[in-house]
């Protein structure tokens, strides 16, 4: 077998054997795992979710989709539970522990001091006869056929199980708390996703200037005020009201269909009816409507008032894409 087939069928022999893992876990939406969804969400306490080896990187990870969904909680590593971390773990606290064999010495000796404490124990586990999975208060069966690995040593579909089981605890709670995008967007506020749900047209035009014409000005003035600006575009007002747009594309396809400017007023080559956005508006639709129209300023209303101009570079500069 050559080096490059070799390689396909190996990877897609992981894939399948994985999503047939995956698929497994069809079976474990039992009883156990409603009852447990339902005691992390009636707690007053937070989620503690512990393991060791390749289950403590899974538990590090579901930790942090949880809080990012709502539901607060903290990674304790087994180990270092048995020498003093224990002290993390509250009086209203839920402990997730996550185990392929549900025998490792360290769970052996953390399942009766959190039990002894009263608190609840829901496990992850790949064995449902191991000491976790009969010590504990609820269990979620991960159990795989066999790991990817060829020899069936490295955890890999036993991970992969107990990721996307973690992801189903997370998702389930997220509905029940009706958790919304506004709410993604204030424990996010520092990344792009957030930015999409929260950072307003008004965040960004106010930092420009404010380029505007009277309907009857003449050509002159407008290049003035558009090459002042620095923003590409004019708006042209009309009793104070905005009746039009005038962009750098205008200028130049009027200078190629007229010789004499000195005649020409705004309301000659002014595009009527513009496209704008109400300031309250999310930036993220604005750029929408830029890209719906081909454009990339877009005059701003404050009702019907005009009160500026955002352009791309302002949202791309926020890193929405």
């Amino acid at each position: 077998m050559k080096i490059s087939e070799k390689i396909r069928h190996t990877a897609l022999e992981t894939i399948a054997t994985e999503s047939k893992a995956v698929e497994a876990l069809i079976n474990s939406v039992n009883q156990d795992f409603i009852d447990s969804v339902e005691i992390i969400y009636k707690s007053q306490g937070r989620v503690i979710i512990t393991g060791i080896g390749k289950s403590a990187h899974i538990a590090s990870k579901i930790v942090a989709t949880l809080n990012s969904t709502g539901t607060p909680a903290i990674f304790m590593h087994a180990a270092d539970a048995i020498h003093g971390d224990l002290g993390i773990v509250r009086e209203n606290d839920v402990v997730v522990a996550i185990s392929k064999s549900g025998e490792t010495p360290e769970i052996k000796v953390l399942v009766p001091l959190i039990k002894s404490r009263g608190n609840h124990l829901i496990a992850i586990v790949g064995n449902m006869n191991s000491y976790l999975a009969l010590q504990s208060d609820k269990v979620l069966n991960v159990t795989v056929e066999k790991e990817a690995c060829p020899n069936n040593l490295v955890p890999t579909a036993s991970t992969t199980a107990q990721l996307v089981m973690g992801d189903a605890l997370a998702v389930s709670l997220l509905e029940l708390r009706g958790f919304t995008t506004g709410d993604f967007a204030k424990i996010h506020p520092g990344g792009t996703l957030g930015k999409r749900l929260y950072l307003r047209v008004a965040d960004l035009f106010v930092h420009n200037q404010v380029p505007k014409v009277d309907i009857h000005e003449t050509m002159e003035n407008i290049i003035l005020e558009i090459s002042s600006k620095r923003l590409g575009a004019t708006a042209v007002l009309q009793n104070r009201k905005l009746v039009g747009v005038i962009t750098d594309g205008d200028l130049r396809r009027m200078l190629e269909k007229h010789t004499d400017l000195t005649k020409l007023t705004a309301a000659d080559i002014m595009s009527a009816n513009p496209k704008t956005i109400q300031k309250d508006r999310l930036a993220v639709d604005a750029l929408g409507i830029m890209k719906e129209n081909n454009i990339t300023q877009l005059p701003v209303l404050d009702g019907k008032k005009y009160v500026g101009v955002v352009h791309l570079h302002d949202i791309l500069k926020e890193g929405i894409l």
